[in-house]
């Protein structure tokens, strides 16, 4: 393959990352992925699932997702639309069609990387290498795992009924009872789609591990007074929190953060969102089963450390404990074998994909990117959500310094913080950035104590 870059994965993080570098250097691109086309886990995604977050938020920097469109009737009217997973493969499908006919991008579908610079088809066996020029970016390195593609983490019993959350679309008859296993999005997804389509909520039992922490989704919007005074919020109530558990019980009272019971004060704070009317008919579900881990399931039995629980003889099991984040180590994005894309500003992928690709076609030298975009983990418990947002918080301070990098994002949907160049303003937008300049060092200072990492330079 002749090419200037070799992007292994064309998920959300490879595709944006392409687009980017270019849209702003004359590169050639292979991308490369295991799937039959572009989208990553998309494509295999259960078929209810819609993106948790706003569709302006997703995607590739070049194009707008859903066009910015606000949802005009439902329980969310006036938010912004959230794209499905048919209208996810679409976009995809379309981007890669823009690409390709630039003629610097050439696409690889059922292809393996091997390491080494080589690549093998799935499909024909053949190989092609790369040249020594050519650089390697890891787009996998926080790919999700997902039911459809994983088998349930605990032991199954020949005649239980198990499935993957991506089966409930055809059942063919009604079993006397639903367990739904997860403390995640995906479980979340579940017991609502179940709960549509008229399932009592008395015949669903919910499994939960853990109980979650998630954001509520009317504050995360691409509206810059609302997610910038979300974020000035969720300073003010940092600089005063006095431990984790009060952050977030601070953040609850502050209308960011939502938990699904009241009793329970939850360990897990991976963060997606939720509405607020989606969380009403949550709390409809009383049979929720907290044993830790389920370790097995037979007909009629569920099985934990230390404890069973029984279920109806013809119960579905519905899986939804996959990993949908991941958690390597961070590592420097750019080092001498690869580029490896993560995170940067916190909680959003397809912007920190697509800054990284800007960074890497306006710099020359590794050792300044890696300043300007270091990265940033997700969230899983409550001191790993403060850490990300301490971590996100300072990427955000050292690429925006950049007068070029700072322009650039403005105009790029993807960016959560940005105020689009000719924004009329408001009151309200300025109120937020008031608040915010005057509760962020602290709020960052006390965040990074919470977390542990009090050490770290303070931007």
């Amino acid at each position: 393959m002749d090419a200037d870059y070799l992007v292994v994965g064309a998920g959300a993080m490879g595709m944006a990352f392409t687009d980017a570098l270019t849209d702003h250097a004359d590169v050639r691109v292979a991308v490369v992925d295991r799937r039959h086309s572009v989208g990553g886990h998309w494509l295999e995604a259960y078929p209810f699932v819609q993106l948790h977050q706003a569709s302006a938020f997703y995607g590739v920097p070049s194009t707008l997702l859903g066009g910015g469109q606000l949802q005009q009737r439902g329980p969310e009217e006036g938010l912004q639309e959230r794209a499905s997973q048919a209208a996810i493969c679409e976009y995809y499908a379309r981007a890669l069609d823009r690409l390709v006919e630039s003629g610097r991008v050439e696409f690889h579908p059922a292809t393996e990387y091997l390491g080494d610079r080589t690549v093998v088809s799935r499909v024909s066996g053949r190989r092609w290498e790369v040249p020594e020029r050519c650089r390697v970016v890891d787009a996998h390195y926080l790919a999700p795992s997902i039911p459809a593609e994983k088998p349930p983490p605990f032991a199954v019993d020949g005649e239980a009924r198990v499935i993957p959350v991506n089966s409930l679309v055809r059942l063919d008859h009604a079993p006397r009872q639903y367990v739904v296993v997860g403390s995640g999005k995906t479980a979340t997804d579940a017991c609502i789609w179940l709960l549509a389509r008229g399932v009592d909520a008395d015949a669903i039992c919910w499994v939960r591990p853990r109980d979650p922490w998630m954001m509520n989704r009317a504050v995360v919007q691409p509206d810059p007074a609302i997610f910038l005074g979300m974020v000035a919020d969720t300073m003010h109530v940092a600089e005063r929190a006095a431990s984790l558990d009060g952050l977030f019980l601070g953040l609850e009272d502050a209308g960011i953060m939502l938990r699904i019971d009241r009793s329970v004060v939850p360990t897990m704070a991976k963060a997606p969102t939720l509405a607020t009317w989606e969380l009403e008919r949550l709390r409809t579900l009383e049979n929720v089963v907290r044993h830790g881990h389920l370790r097995s399931v037979e007909r009629g039995r569920l099985a934990f450390d230390g404890a069973s629980v029984a279920v109806a003889q013809d119960t579905v099991v519905v899986h939804c404990a996959a990993d949908g984040l991941k958690y390597p180590p961070l590592v420097p994005v750019w080092r001498p074998e690869e580029i490896t894309l993560q995170a940067i500003r916190s909680g959003f992928p397809c912007f920190g994909a697509a800054l990284v690709g800007y960074v890497e076609a306006t710099r020359d030298e590794d050792a300044e990117k890696n300043r300007l975009c270091p990265p940033t983990p997700y969230g899983n418990s409550t001191e790993d959500w403060a850490r990300m947002t301490v971590l996100g918080a300072r990427a955000a301070q050292s690429f925006s310094a950049e007068p070029d990098i700072q322009e650039w994002a403005s105009r790029v949907a993807l960016n959560p913080a940005r105020v689009a160049p000719g924004h009329p303003g408001s009151a309200a937008l300025d109120d937020a950035r008031d608040r915010l300049a005057a509760h962020a060092p602290a709020g960052i200072a006390r965040l990074a104590e919470l977390a542990g990492v009090a050490t770290l330079r303070q931007g």
